[in-house]
């Protein structure tokens, strides 16, 4: 019984979070699905630049994973006290925040301004929970990775993704507080 109660509380953050986080998307606007009308599992490079971020998982995707590795790093640093569900739960609302967040007109104009991204018109909700998804799957990676594992984790889908798409968790946060012409210029094949 014992087993089936830890496994249920983490479950439980999970719903009630993420059924928060979508149900604000949802009155702020955001589709539920991709406005193209069906869902893909995955979008890669090629796909037409309105399904960026309106599927289930992009070439984004390794970035919110990697947020729930350093999440999971940075709370058992600073909150080693809490157990591992309000760390949890710490990580989900932060997540979940950053996605509401990150599709309101003001982020979404940022990123079209600052960014490679000229033709983000911000997340469906199904992506967003998705995104919510990966974070979870980092989260819990780190907690059963060595420490060297999750970060070659992190420097290995931070060097696939500016690879793949001159993208990335670290430059998307350069880009977004201190642009920087010189990488737009790499960014854009330049």
């Amino acid at each position: 019984m014992q087993v089936m109660t830890y496994g249920l509380k983490p479950a439980l953050i999970f719903l009630f979070i993420t059924a928060a986080m979508a149900t604000v998307l949802l009155f702020m606007g955001r589709d539920l699905i991709c406005p193209c009308g069906y869902v893909s599992f995955w979008t890669g490079p090629g796909a037409p630049p309105r399904e960026g971020s309106q599927h289930l998982f992009d070439l984004y995707s390794p970035s919110h994973l990697i947020h729930g590795l350093l999440f999971f790093g940075v709370l058992a640093l600073v909150a080693r006290r809490l157990s591992i569900n309000i760390r949890f739960a710490i990580a989900l609302i932060v997540e979940a925040g950053w996605e509401i967040l990150e599709n309101t007109p003001l982020v979404i104009e940022r990123y079209r301004a600052v960014t490679v991204s000229l033709d983000y018109n911000g997340d469906s909700v199904i992506n967003s929970i998705f995104d919510v998804i990966a974070m979870v799957v980092g989260f819990y990676l780190a907690r059963v990775l060595p420490v060297w594992v999750s970060v070659a984790i992190v420097i290995g889908l931070e060097v696939l993704t500016a690879f793949l798409i001159r993208d990335g968790l670290a430059l998307n946060i350069l880009m977004l507080f201190w642009p920087l012409e010189s990488v737009l210029q790499w960014q854009q094949g330049g």
